[in-house]
């Protein structure tokens, strides 16, 4: 099976790409210490990546393996699911060697090496995150083979990519509980970092694994709902379970819109969803 790897070609980047690089890095190196939770910003401050230029794979190699077991690899954009869990199982993380224009620094719909070093890697360097990936991957196989992808990739947007973990944070009157962002999809996004923690718009629900593996998710636009971990600990006990009584059970009952609450859910906060309905006129 092609594995889709390919050299990341690193003396390719232009001027223009290390700028690029520059101005989304800036951005977010002076947002996140007070929105991310502290693993990603203690491995983000632990990693060789700085504003000056895109970070070369082999020097990120070089942190990353001894501390982990991982590595980043370049391939050229979106691969096969296959590809992707067979990559993630034997703890390489795939990366796009390519950056978005200066015109789609707020947006972009195919994954560059933006989103995935600077949003996934310093993750990667926390032992529980740098299992669960890999356990994910395993699952991922499985799932492939017995027609549960869909279900299984809720788990992957809803923890990875858009996750939130409750943490103490400091304040006045000693240690107060936050929320705070894990997931690579907040994380690399400039707009998207705020509107997940302070925005009065999406939901932001605590997480339940069967809740979650029934619930769509936005691709194009910001989340309606984020779900929201007691612990970064919490995906390794997620990651172990025995998944096919899940999946027997998922075969009936509903599928639930990502704006939905139900009488069930935790909430940390009802969202007014003011954002969606902005972009959706006919719904306000």
């Amino acid at each position: 099976m092609d594995d889709y790897t390919i050299p990341q070609h690193w003396a390719h980047y232009s001027a223009a790409d290390h700028a690029v690089w520059k101005t989304l890095f800036e951005r977010q190196t002076a947002l996140l210490p007070q929105l991310a939770c502290r693993e990603f910003v203690e491995g983000m401050h632990a990693l060789p990546l700085s504003a000056d230029a895109i970070p070369d794979f082999a020097a990120l190699n070089e942190v990353l393996m001894p501390r982990t077991g991982w590595q980043v690899v370049a391939v050229p954009g979106l691969v096969p699911d296959e590809v992707f869990f067979n990559h993630l199982a034997n703890r390489r993380f795939p990366s796009g060697n390519f950056i978005r224009g200066a015109d789609q620094l707020d947006y972009l719909q195919e994954p560059d090496v933006f989103h995935d070093v600077f949003g996934h890697v310093p993750m990667l360097m926390h032992p529980v995150m740098a299992d669960f990936i890999q356990l994910y991957g395993q699952a991922g196989l499985r799932a492939q083979r017995i027609g549960k992808l869909t279900e299984l990739a809720r788990v992957y947007w809803y923890t990875v990519e858009f996750g939130l973990v409750k943490e103490q944070a400091p304040g006045e009157s000693g240690a107060q509980e936050a929320l705070r962002i894990y997931g690579a999809g907040i994380a690399s996004s400039f707009t998207e970092s705020g509107f997940a923690v302070q925005s009065t718009s999406p939901h932001r629900i605590g997480f339940d694994l069967e809740r979650v593996m029934r619930t769509r998710y936005r691709i194009d636009d910001f989340q309606e709902c984020y779900f929201v971990l007691d612990s970064l600990n919490d995906l390794l006990d997620l990651a172990r379970i025995d998944f096919d009584p899940v999946y027997e059970r998922l075969n009936s009952g509903p599928t639930f819109a990502p704006g939905d609450v139900l009488p069930s859910d935790r909430v940390f906060q009802h969202g007014d969803g003011s954002y969606a309905r902005s972009r959706v006129p006919e719904l306000a």
